[in-house]
């Protein structure tokens, strides 16, 4: 889930009032943020509670409030993008002004706070890993997912690929193809590997963007291409499958990985193109980033309740108008 509010450098609001920027940051009101399935689930790892107060949201779109001495790259009153360690969704906070984006005036908060991590991880997934052609292929799973349709998106108007979006359910097939994709699978009727080789062929795709993991993992391995080429975002499904390398030789394919926000630690310079690239493309009016479900700040348990029940399609906002 994401939050939509305002930004200055250091301190950040996520709602739609205002974000405070220090001397390394900045302080933005927070129209909006978004709500991620992570932020939906107990902390395991600490014996699943924790004594003290934790404050999620991961993305936030918002207006800058108040903005350090030796901050340079926004000024009060900017409306801005920004991603931040788990504490987007409140009214105001406070963050560096590394991580805020301004946003172009012809873009609105809303769709501004659907960008960071869906279109940040589709435009590095098509184009810095897969580099995906013109006339490509390409088959995205978990495809109606907020970062699913990014990838649609991203792919058919920016890169000019073919795609087939692969769901669990007709409705989140047909959004998808509404959404730009060419064809769509059902995958909780039957076989991926025998849907997809009725719409290409025995030649397969050229590339798959897998969010699901298991046995559709497998299923879109076994459909690529000669030379084809697979990305790995996530496991929505819950199992991790083990690559059979015998398919990597046999067809000289290509098995990666793409962790998105481990390029802000390791290159933030393409994890910072990644954002201005996202917001250059809206700008431009190149995509169309989808928000499925908005909700009120007070009705916050909704929503995690929404993503949870896995009813959302696209990504859910959190308002703090």
């Amino acid at each position: 889930m994401a939050e939509y509010c305002e930004s200055n450098n250091s301190t950040f609001f996520c709602g739609q009032r205002g974000i405070l920027a220090s001397r390394a940051g900045s302080k933005p009101a927070l129209p909006s943020c978004s709500l991620h399935r992570v932020e939906a689930a107990p902390d395991h790892s600490r014996g699943g509670s924790s004594p003290y107060r934790a404050t999620g949201g991961m993305e936030f779109s918002g207006v800058v409030l108040e903005a350090g001495a030796d901050v340079s790259t926004v000024k009060k009153g900017d409306r801005v993008i920004g991603v931040s360690n788990f504490h987007s969704m409140a009214e105001q906070c406070i963050t560096d002004q590394k991580t805020l984006w301004r946003i172009p005036e012809n873009v609105s908060l809303q769709d501004a706070a659907v960008l960071p991590v869906s279109y940040g991880t589709a435009i590095l997934a098509v184009d810095h890993r897969a580099r995906i052609q013109p006339g490509e292929t390409v088959l995205v799973t978990a495809a109606a997912g907020a970062t699913g349709l990014a990838v649609i998106d991203v792919a058919t108007n920016v890169f000019c690929a073919k795609v087939i979006a692969a769901a669990g359910s007709d409705e989140k097939c047909k959004l998808a193809m509404q959404r730009g994709a060419q064809s769509g699978v059902n995958y909780s009727q039957g076989s991926l590997k025998d849907a997809v080789k009725k719409l290409v062929g025995s030649s397969g795709v050229n590339v798959a963007i897998d969010m699901v993991g298991g046995d559709v993992f497998l299923d879109s391995l076994r459909s690529l291409a000669w030379e084809g080429r697979i990305v790995v975002l996530g496991f929505a499904g819950g199992n991790i499958a083990s690559v059979p390398s015998n398919l990597l030789l046999l067809k000289n394919i290509s098995a990666m990985g793409l962790y998105w926000g481990r390029y802000q630690h390791q290159d933030f310079a393409v994890f910072s193109k990644s954002m201005s690239t996202a917001l250059q493309y809206c700008q431009q009016g190149l995509i169309h980033p989808h928000t499925g479900a908005v909700f009120k700040l007070e009705k916050v348990n909704d929503a995690f309740l929404h993503v949870m029940q896995r009813k959302s399609t696209g990504k859910v906002l959190l308002s703090l108008k």
